[in-house]
């Protein structure tokens, strides 16, 4: 898909067919066509697209004959078989000519959404610059949007399995672990990307983008720890729940041993009785009423014993 916008004069956001000066390219999964125009019409390579669209892509900024180009993870939710959310990162293209900013992405993303739907405030299209670092910023903002609920979604879990332990609820917890240690990789690398962009003057800024470049940072370091914390106390969690199954089970086995012991002893009284021998009260009127009462005898001795012990 290949969308052109540029801010008109009175600011607002309009659809275009041709890539002009002060334009916005977004391409999302483009097709070899698509590929092929933006590269010849806005005098970029056809590596740098494909490049934003490997997945396996690492986060990085290069410059080259005037251009910038940034590549970042931003995150990405998609849902299971069973309609479980799963948080994934997958990378995004930001390249910056002299005449336009392209953004390059493999899926659409709610965070294009917000400038396509114009709802991030002082956004234009001409300020290269600066739509550059309001796209990292929201990105940073997406990913404590995520974490919010991804903790949220352990806390839900958590309490399911207080009610009842299922391998659904232990491979929910796999699931989130594994998200998060996506994001935590994904944020560290961009975090890279962001001192180098402060560091080594990438981008022309003025006084007002390095302080939105800072707010980014800011987010995106805040973003890292609250990733590590909820990595932390999940891993303290699965492990929790890990001893106490594991103790759940310890305990269940403990019972059955005890029934089982309990049980024994009639089976071992009806067998004595059973051999044809001479045994006890074998002639009297009494006899089953005895072996009965006799096999009743043992098992409630021995289960008060192990009641007493705590087996059971």
């Amino acid at each position: 898909m290949l969308e052109i916008f540029k801010s008109n004069e009175e600011r607002i956001l309009e659809k275009n067919d041709k890539i002009s000066k002060g334009c916005w390219v977004n391409m999302y999964a483009p097709t070899e066509e698509e590929i092929n125009r933006v590269a010849n019409d806005a005098q970029i390579s056809v590596d740098l697209i494909k490049d934003a669209l490997d997945d396996e892509e690492r986060p990085r900024i290069e410059r080259d004959n005037g251009q910038i180009y940034i590549i970042v993870d931003y995150p990405y939710i998609t849902h299971d078989e069973s309609g479980f959310p799963i948080y994934e990162t997958i990378p995004i293209g930001i390249v910056l000519t002299d005449d336009c900013i392209i953004t390059i992405s493999l899926k659409d993303s709610p965070i294009m959404e917000e400038f396509r739907k114009n709802r991030i405030k002082e956004f234009f299209t001409f300020k290269k610059t600066r739509f550059a670092l309001q796209i990292l910023f929201v990105i940073s903002s997406y990913y404590l949007r995520y974490l919010k609920q991804i903790n949220k979604k352990t806390n839900e879990i958590e309490r399911e399995v207080h009610q009842s332990m299922k391998n659904k609820e232990l491979y929910a917890f796999l699931a989130l672990e594994k998200s998060l240690v996506y994001f935590t990789t994904s944020l560290k690398s961009n975090k890279v990307v962001l001192d180098k962009i402060l560091r080594f003057n990438y981008l022309k800024m003025y006084e007002e983008d390095k302080d939105l470049l800072e707010d980014v940072i800011i987010e995106k370091t805040q973003a890292i720890e609250m990733a590590e914390t909820y990595r932390s106390i999940l891993n303290g969690m699965m492990n929790a729940f890990a001893s106490i199954i594991s103790n759940n089970l310890n305990i269940v086995m403990k019972f059955l041993t005890s029934i089982t012991i309990i049980l024994s002893f009639p089976t071992m009284v009806a067998s004595f009785y059973g051999m044809n021998v001479n045994i006890p009260f074998q002639h009297s009127p009494y006899a089953f009423f005895i072996t009965l009462m006799l096999a009743g005898v043992l098992s409630c001795v021995t289960g008060f014993i192990f009641w007493k012990k705590q087996y059971f």
